[in-house]
């Protein structure tokens, strides 16, 4: 039987094309509303209610009143407009699917994360920043701060796609890795922390890196109690979401000299204004959530998507199932 399929991701020409010709002999819908702003909400698209299938950001309250959807991808990591339990008990009382694109973006986040943590300890964003200012070759003050990655304590903040795949990333740097999260985890070279047990683990913390989605139960989880157990000179990373932070102290545990340094992939709000004070806060670096980004983004969300599509027809598992 052949399927409705809807989309309103704004994808490149190339992965249109791709999109297009994978999908038949199913039908392929486009809203008229498409964007390549993920971040943004998708707008209510009558085209919705006759698909099958949703490919994009489609809008949380029309999914649940659109009964004959039956699978849902989004084409980003994330999913917080759609972490609702109406939304979850609604898509499942019709045995519907919901999938994200984690895996697409597992390998760029943990990049990511490894060459901040790389770059930090290596001193290469203070050297560019003084190439830019003064000029002033502070040699034996900088040769006597560099760190190496060997050996260190790192803390991971959520244990998902990225969070396996920066474990492999760092392990020919022999950390002494844990990982923040309540299911067991079957990394042998990962150690699950449990919220007793966190304390010990962030005085122990050389590098924090947060990969926490943005719920309820996530905002500010990163706030100031949490900073103060850190042991000073520890970096933090978020490559998460920006809510999960508490950037009021996150700024003070900076200013103080408590915290060693931050990198800051995402914020709130997004984009960060101008005047914010986290632009110009001592020893924070800033990248406009590009973490995730690659050349070929849209190619492989098609690709991701078209892998799915066939495992649903032929009723196998699809990669990235969240329920």
């Amino acid at each position: 039987m052949n399927l409705t399929l809807w989309s309103n991701g704004k994808f490149s020409e190339a992965a249109t094309r791709l999109l297009v010709e994978g999908v038949r002999p199913h039908r392929l819908v486009f809203s008229a509303h498409s964007t390549a702003w993920v971040q943004a909400a998708g707008e209510v698209d009558p085209a919705l209610a006759e698909a099958d299938v949703a490919f994009g950001q489609p809008d949380a309250d029309q999914c649940m009143a659109a009964s004959r959807l039956r699978w849902v991808e989004v084409t980003t990591a994330g999913y917080t407009r759609y972490d609702r339990d109406d939304f979850r008990k609604v898509l499942r009382a019709r045995g519907a699917t919901f999938t994200n694109a984690s895996d697409v973006f597992a390998d760029s986040c943990a990049h990511h994360a490894l060459g901040m943590m790389l770059a930090l300890g290596r001193l290469l964003l203070a050297s560019y920043r003084d190439q830019l200012t003064d000029r002033s070759w502070p040699y034996l003050a900088w040769r006597y701060d560099a760190r190496l990655l060997t050996g260190s304590t790192v803390v991971l903040l959520g244990f998902g796609a990225i969070g396996r795949r920066l474990s492999e990333l760092l392990a020919p740097f022999r950390p002494h890795l844990y990982a923040v999260r309540r299911q067991p985890i079957d990394d042998p070279r990962v150690r699950r922390v449990g919220e007793g047990d966190l304390a010990d683990v962030l005085g122990r913390a050389d590098h924090v890196i947060n990969l926490l989605p943005a719920n309820d139960s996530t905002r500010h989880y990163v706030n100031a109690p949490f900073l103060g157990k850190l042991k000073p000179g520890a970096r933090f990373y978020n490559v998460g979401r920006g809510a999960t932070v508490d950037q009021d102290a996150l700024l003070a545990a900076l200013a103080s000299g408590h915290l060693g340094a931050a990198y800051l992939d995402v914020t709130e709000p997004e984009p960060l204004p101008p005047a914010h004070p986290l632009w110009t806060a001592p020893r924070c670096y800033i990248t406009p959530h590009i973490a995730g980004g690659r050349a070929d983004q849209d190619e492989a969300l098609v690709h991701h998507f078209l892998a799915n599509l066939k495992a649903f027809t032929e009723g196998k598992p699809l990669v990235d199932r969240v329920f």
